[in-house]
Parts: structure tokens; sequence; C-alpha cells
């Protein structure tokens, strides 16, 4: 059906993309544990891999996109030992656990819907599919490949030959042995991984099972929800590469052990977010909220500096390059709604239509419409494909002032509209002022400009044109009135 190629981490090589099944595509991201404000390694996750359906569903392909909420098993260490991250943050908070899972839930879908990011089909919780986890334990338990300990079970990785398939930890490798261990006796092995734990009675968060009180394990949950709405294999898993091992591998084990059948054809993963060279954590002191980002910048201009870098690549936030965005950003805008006003057929317009119908092959623009689709196929490569966007863009400032017809105009917006916003998520903001009190100073060398033309001081009111032009705020003359627009943040 398409082109398009994907870095596949379990192959560990860039492959065609083939569904399972023709026309239909599954695909399981892994969601946020929400104890907390959504930060900046979120958003460059969710908009990456929301940028991966957008383009599966431009290319005609029929999408499910799961999306877990981790409410429930997430311990502070990331393995088996530790607090519950929620039951942790609910003592803190001296709230119900349930009550931190709405507020930070709540919170998460805010700032993605601020980002346009598009809603999962599914949101499943880890807390709702209790009885699919258990269901799955015990199958576990049946095949052999798990095992039962004072309430808790867990699974025999010796049992799985194939583990470390996706990481390259293989644990036949003393060099390779995996890094997480710890010195539980319950376990027969040190790589053993917890499936179900025992409940002490202090725990805030349990459920009854076979083998008593007790809660999922982190890596469970995700196997079990995926399974349950995408089917035994799925087309794409993704996630970040930091859960790649353990978490990945592990869902890999416990998957195919219960089915006998490949877990995921495709593994993506994106890199991590450092800020200023340094990985962004909590106990660094570098860890960045994307609410208390939004208060100082656009969150579309926080989407244009995640799609500026490749999803594999890192990603190092600093204020300049926050600002360089914000700045890209109100170019690209400006010439997406100038494109829109010269295009005087707007309102016949069919944005959103095959990506095969929109741009003629004669048109000026289906070169680099072409490009950014060519772009796109080549795993995702949103920094070239905004390269595209930006040759539009050049061209439409090139050409606003000259007798061009409004279908050139109108071919732009398509690709400013099926690229920019269909694909890559992006809005134009019009005339962005960061504070001050820039508009009203617009207006009065406006209303001053008015007044030269009408005394037919040409040369004066051209002057005012050029120099509002050189930094960043083009005028418009129409018959009723001249309109602005900013290329610049001002």
């Amino acid at each position: 059906m398409s082109s398009l190629q994907l870095f596949n981490t379990l192959t560990g090589k860039q492959e065609p993309f083939v569904p399972l099944n023709k026309g239909k595509v599954g695909i399981y991201v892994c969601g946020p544990t929400v104890y907390d404000h959504a930060h900046l390694g979120h958003a460059k996750s969710y908009i990456s891999f929301d940028v991966l359906v957008r383009h599966l569903r431009a290319l005609g392909y029929r999408v499910r996109y799961v999306q877990n909420i981790t409410d429930v098993g997430h311990l502070t260490d990331d393995a088996d030992e530790g607090e519950d991250k929620i039951s942790k943050r609910a003592v803190l908070e001296r709230l119900e656990p349930m009550e931190i899972v709405e507020k930070y839930t709540a919170s998460f879908f805010q700032d993605m819907d601020a980002l346009g990011n598009l809603r999962p089909d599914i949101s499943p919780r880890a807390s709702a599919h209790i009885l699919e986890q258990i269901g799955m334990v015990q199958r576990l338990l049946d095949k052999g490949h798990a095992y039962e300990k004072n309430g808790s079970v867990y699974f025999s990785v010796a049992s799985f030959h194939a583990y470390g398939k996706l990481s390259k930890r293989f644990i036949d490798a003393e060099q390779d042995k995996p890094s997480r261990i710890d010195s539980n006796p319950e376990k027969r092995a040190i790589e053993d991984f917890a499936l179900w734990k025992r409940a002490e009675s202090n725990h805030l968060m349990s459920w009854p099972s076979p083998w008593g009180q007790g809660y999922p394990g982190w890596h469970l949950e995700c196997s079990a929800m995926s399974m349950k709405y995408l089917g035994d294999t799925l087309d794409i898993h993704a996630g970040g590469l930091e859960n790649v091992f353990p978490h990945h591998e592990c869902e890999i084990a416990q998957s195919e052990s219960v089915t006998g059948k490949p877990f995921a054809r495709y593994w993506l993963h994106n890199n991590m977010v450092t800020v200023h060279g340094t990985k962004m954590g909590k106990s660094l002191g570098n860890f960045i909220r994307l609410r208390d980002l939004f208060q100082r910048f656009h969150p579309q201009h926080v989407r244009f500096v995640i799609l500026s870098s490749h999803y594999r690549h890192p990603l190092d936030f600093t204020e300049q390059s926050l600002l360089a965005a914000a700045k890209g950003h109100a170019r690209l805008s400006g010439a997406w709604h100038l494109a829109k006003r010269h295009a005087q057929k707007e309102e016949e317009m069919q944005l959103g239509i095959s990506l095969k119908e929109l741009i003629p092959p004669q048109s000026f623009f289906s070169e680099i419409f072409q490009e950014a689709l060519t772009a796109l196929d080549d795993d995702l490569n949103t920094p070239r494909a905004l390269a595209a966007l930006f040759e539009v863009t050049k061209a439409v400032y090139k050409t606003q002032d000259s007798n061009e017809s409004s279908l050139f105009f109108y071919e732009a917006l398509q690709v400013f509209e099926s690229i920019g916003r269909n694909i890559l998520g992006l809005q134009p903001v019009e005339n962005l002022v960061v504070g001050g009190k820039a508009p009203e100073l617009i207006q009065i060398l406006l209303n001053l400009r008015e007044e030269m033309r009408k005394r037919k001081d040409w040369k004066l009111a051209d002057d005012i044109r050029t120099q509002l032009a050189a930094i960043g705020i083009l005028l418009e003359d129409t018959p009723k009135e001249t309109r602005y627009t900013i290329t610049d943040v001002l």
C-alpha cells in the first residue's frame, strides 16, 4: 500500500512496513504511569508516535491505536522492588490512590490535547483489566513458564530461550547478565521477574487472586491489555528507548510463552530528552513539566522543537532551541495564513482527502509535496518534512505581492494542511505576541501609514511597510483594511 519504512529495534535495521492484515494496523504505545504531571519526555514520545498514527491514516490504513494508562503495579525501581509509584504519591498528597489516578490522568490528556496529539482509540487502565492479567498468569503457570512462591508468581526466564532478542542482553553470556538484579530469596534466578506480587496488609492497592491478595507486575499489564484489543500479534509496539530492557523484553517473553506466536512485528523506540546535554530527571533538578513550560511558550512551539529532531535521536532541550522553534513556527504560521487569505476558493477546498489527489503533478508544489511524503516514509523523518514545508513558506512570502493566481496559494495551502496539520499535527498560530504592547504599537504605525497614504506621501508609507517587514511584520493592503502578519515572535 505504501513505501513506508520503519526502523525495527528487533532486527536492528530499517524495513518496509507490511501489516499482518492488509489495510489494517494495530499499534500499542506504552502509556504514562499517572502519578505526576506529564513532562517533556512524554511530549517527545507521544508526539513522535502521534505522527506515526497520522501518517499511516493519511496513507489509507485503518489504524487502531491503543495507549494504556498504568494506574497500579509500577514500582519505584522499575523492577520488582520498591513502593508502588501511585500509592507513594497518594500518601504524600493524603488522597486515595484512585484520586491520584483521576487527577493525573486528566492532567495528562489536557497536556496531550494542548500539544495537538490525537486521542488514542482505546486507553485501557491496568486496574480495569485485573481479570485478564490473572488469566494470563494462570496460563503461564499451566505451561510451566512461571512458578508461585508465598503468594507471588514469577516468570522463569530460563524457560524462554529467546529472552534477550530485543535488547541483545542474553543471560547465557556472563558479561550480558541483567544489571537490574536483586536478592529476593523467592526467585529461582536473579533474572526472573514478577508477574503477580503478594500484597502486604498495609498495601493500598490489591485484588484477590488464586494465590492470595496481590497486584499485577508492571510488565504483565501491557501484554494483557495489548493482546486483548489488538490480538496475539501486534503490528507495531512502540515506547521509549529506556523501556527496551527490562520492560519490553519481559513483555515479549511472557506474551510469546502464552501464545507461541510473535508478540510484535515492529518495535519502535524514541530516544531520550536531555537538558543542556544532561539526561532529564527529577533527581537532577532539571525535570520539566509541560504545564510549566506552557506558561512561557505556546504548546505548538514545544511540538515544533520536537519535530525538528528525528524521533530516534536524542533531543537536547535548551532555552535557545525553544526560542528558535518559536521563531520558525511563527514564520511558518505567517505563510500559512497568507496562503489561506490569497486562496480565493478556500470555501471549496477538500482538506484531508487522499494524498494522491491533493497536488497535481504539474503543480509548482508537487515536487516539494513528494519530498515531504518521502521524508515521512523514511522512518518518519520529520526534520526533512519540516524543511519541505519551509520551501513552501519561502515560495509564499516571495510571491505574496505578485499577481500569482489564487490556485498557486490554494495548492500551497493544501501542502500546509495535508503535511503540516494532518500528519505533523502542526497548527498556525496567528500573530503571536509574547507579552508587551506590540499589537497597540503596530496599530499606531498602521494608523500613521494610513494617514501618509491619504496625504499621498507614498515614500513614507512605503518606508513604514519596509521597516516593519524587516522585523517580521508583513502588511497586506485590501480594499477594506490593512492586515498584518507577524512572521517572528515579538
